[in-house]
């Protein structure tokens, strides 16, 4: 999952190369963290979270073909 969210959130961003994504277990959870420029915050959120609230829904479409739970945070 965390290479999917890196790909998204690269193609997304004015500056690709300070995007970091990193992946923890939380309990039967895993969590994806996005961090991104203070500048790029705005393109990765979105105008009300949309793109956001897509980023989300394409992990959990791809995490729920491998029965898994996943959630994305996304940090400043």
């Amino acid at each position: 999952m965390r290479e999917l969210v890196e790909v998204i959130a690269k193609a997304l961003v004015d500056n690709p190369d300070e995007v970091v994504v990193t992946e923890r277990q939380d309990g039967r959870t895993t969590v994806v963290e996005v961090r991104v420029s203070e500048a790029d915050m705005g393109k990765v959120i979105g105008k009300q979270g949309r793109i956001a609230k897509a980023i989300r829904s394409v992990v959990k479409a791809a995490a729920a073909k491998e029965d898994k739970k996943v959630v994305v945070d996304i940090a400043g």
